[in-house]
């Protein structure tokens, strides 16, 4: 779910709105604008026992993580200003997955040091993973309505990154687009650039997942839920600068 700030006074209500509609066991908030003491003091008052923040820069950023440890074990992996990685293991089982959550940087070069990031991790791990968040990027045409044309150079450079690392889209339902600039029609753009990707493993433990687009309501984006299969009530709703990530830390490289 894809909030633009997180202090806007209908933040609270509208999130535990959606919390209580759809029993996620995570949640991932992206461009909150909010982190450290703050952001904590927000997420306590949601219905979630765990979290992890990245660092909000000024107006822009702060990406959350928040989970529900009754129903799903979360270890942090790593992060930085852009995504979180972490280990999540459901309660009812013993196979752990890893969970990279993003928020693309609309600069350039802060969007290429992601797209890095994330070819490293591939290499540094075999585990089922889902990729999910705001990718500020569309991959074809068809993702897009109106405005300016798909920037080809860009799209490449995400496809390639999905392409090394692994990962499918594994289709959705509901409106094509997730976001829209919420103008007139003579001026309205829409795009879809809240995406669930997942590696084949991934899709092989849970075959049945699979990816809702909710109703637009608070935000210029629409919640994104993804469900593991369709009897069991596990569900994900579906974040800037760059920092440098510790892609080598003991605990990434020993899980």
């Amino acid at each position: 779910m894809h909030y633009s700030y997180a202090l806007n006074p209908t933040f609270y209500n509208n999130v535990i709105d959606l919390a209580r509609m759809h029993n996620p066991a995570i949640l991932i908030l992206t461009k909150t604008k909010a982190s450290g003491d703050r952001a904590k003091r927000i997420a306590d008052r949601l219905p979630f026992d765990g979290a992890i923040f990245t660092n909000a820069i000024g107006l822009s950023g702060g990406l959350w993580l928040l989970w529900d440890s009754s129903r799903v074990s979360v270890t942090e992996l790593a992060k930085t200003e852009q995504e979180i990685h972490a280990l999540v293991t459901p309660i009812y089982s013993n196979t752990p997955w890893l969970l990279s959550i993003v928020y693309v940087s609309p600069r350039f070069v802060e969007r290429c040091l992601l797209w890095d990031n994330l070819k490293t991790v591939s290499e540094l791990h075999s585990f089922p993973w889902v990729m999910a968040g705001d990718f500020n990027e569309v991959l074809m045409g068809e993702d897009k309505y109106r405005g300016r044309a798909v920037n080809i150079c860009r799209a490449l450079r995400f496809q390639d990154c999905l392409d090394s690392c692994r990962m499918m889209d594994i289709g959705f339902s509901g409106t094509r687009f997730t976001w829209s600039n919420q103008r007139p029609l003579s001026y309205l753009i829409q795009e879809r650039i809240d995406r669930v990707f997942v590696n084949a493993e991934w899709n092989g433990l849970f075959p049945e997942s699979f990816v809702q687009h909710l109703k637009r309501e608070h935000s210029d984006h629409c919640p994104v839920l993804l469900c593991l299969n369709r009897s069991q009530d596990i569900n994900f709703l579906r974040p800037f600068r760059f920092q440098p990530m510790w892609l080598t830390h003991l605990d990434f490289l020993g899980t």
